[in-house]
């Protein structure tokens, strides 16, 4: 075991000079590591409102040179102090100073950064799912670029974005991705994200080609497994997300019951919301009042609701259904706008935004406002063709 006995002498003559200068920081050795203890701004998510004894972790080894860089540290974080600059953000409570961290450690810090905001801790389920699919495989894809290309950050960054298709929706996710990590580094980079982008359109990338309603009802008749079947119907008659299926209080299929709605529940990606069936008829004609749900892993401490969603998509190949799970509910959506319901509330049923549902299906919702907007005026108008 190391003989820590000078070290923690010097930590000492150090500490006395602090404090003749008044710089509110003392040095402390714990373990084999060094850290500051002094009165310092409330964390955020503190119930503390005004600065209290705290300690800061510096992560520096416990040796001759680290006591002296964490001498250099009281000094910056005293003139932040004076200067109502400090920030907890720039700290990891473990790791240290972010901006002096390896990669490897920065994308540590944001890891838990990103789970512990607090609107992301109250779906976590859906969090994970966001993560393992639009984050952390990106951020993988950097720390490998910055090591096999001996990049700086920022160049590791670019590199990341453009080792995907340009104006794809990888390359849109991964941007996304990128900027809340560069954001959280406090990163400045030459280049805005939206320039990097491209023009990629989920519109026209996954609506151009969708199967007709006679398709989708001829499609079911096909697929001999019935439990498979009753989640393809269930998905095609509300508009579900894949991992929805397994995630829906069903009450409302009995057969004893009039209304039937859904009510999609919390857990899911997108939290509760309730669903009315279009058709309503399909209720019937895909014998949905038969709750008959494949047995699969749902216990999301051993699973993600990602991997349920692509248990869905394997099963759909298997039966060699010709098109995506995701089809299903973009033609649900566009149903919906030729029965005329109001955007919001399929919005609203569909568990996302007004704005995401009217730039997803713009397309669509203009057409239908157009011809509503022509028939209106061609009833009002007293204007005929002339004879011939």
């Amino acid at each position: 075991m190391a003989n820590f006995d000078a070290l923690d002498s010097k930590i000492e003559q150090v500490n006395a000079r602090l404090k003749v200068a008044r710089m509110g920081l003392q040095i402390e050795r714990r373990g084999q590591k060094l850290n500051l203890r002094g009165t310092l701004p409330p964390r955020s998510g503190s119930d503390r409102l005004k600065p209290h004894q705290q300690r800061l972790s510096l992560n520096l080894p416990a040796t001759p040179a680290g006591l002296k860089q964490a001498e250099q540290e009281v000094k910056v974080i005293a003139a932040e102090l004076i200067q109502n600059t400090f920030n907890w953000r720039n700290y990891h409570i473990r790791l240290g100073r972010i901006s002096q961290l390896e990669l490897a450690q920065k994308i540590e810090a944001f890891t838990e950064a990103f789970f512990d905001e607090p609107q992301r801790q109250i779906n976590l389920a859906a969090t994970k799912t966001t993560w393992e699919s639009a984050y952390q495989p990106y951020l993988r894809k950097l720390e490998a670029i910055a090591q096999h290309n001996n990049l700086s950050l920022e160049e590791a960054i670019y590199a990341t974005i453009n080792a995907n298709e340009a104006n794809s929706r990888s390359r849109q996710v991964c941007c996304t991705a990128l900027a809340a990590f560069a954001n959280f580094l406090q990163l400045p980079l030459k280049l805005e994200f939206n320039e990097l982008t491209g023009g990629y359109n989920n519109t026209y990338a996954s609506i151009r080609n969708l199967p007709s309603d006679d398709l989708i009802a001829e499609t079911w008749q096909k697929i001999p497994n019935p439990a498979w079947r009753f989640v393809y119907g269930l998905m095609a008659t509300y508009g579900l997300r894949n991992h929805e299926v397994f995630f829906c209080d069903l009450f409302n299929l009995q057969p004893s019951q009039t209304n039937p709605t859904i009510r999609v529940l919390a857990s899911t990606k997108t939290g509760e919301h309730e669903v009315w069936p279009f058709y309503p008829e399909w209720v019937e004609t895909f014998q949905l009042r038969d709750i008959h749900l494949p047995k699969i892993q749902l216990d999301l401490n051993q699973t993600t609701l990602q991997r349920i969603g692509q248990r869905v998509t394997a099963q759909f190949r298997r039966y060699e259904v010709p098109f995506s799970p995701y089809d299903l509910r973009h033609a649900w959506a566009i149903r919906t706008i030729h029965f005329g319901l109001p955007d919001a509330i399929a919005a609203k049923m569909m568990g996302h935004s007004i704005a995401v549902h009217n730039r997803t299906y713009h397309q669509w919702i203009t057409h239908r406002d157009q011809a509503q907007a022509v028939e209106t005026a061609l009833q009002k108008t007293k204007l005929s063709a002339p004879r011939l």
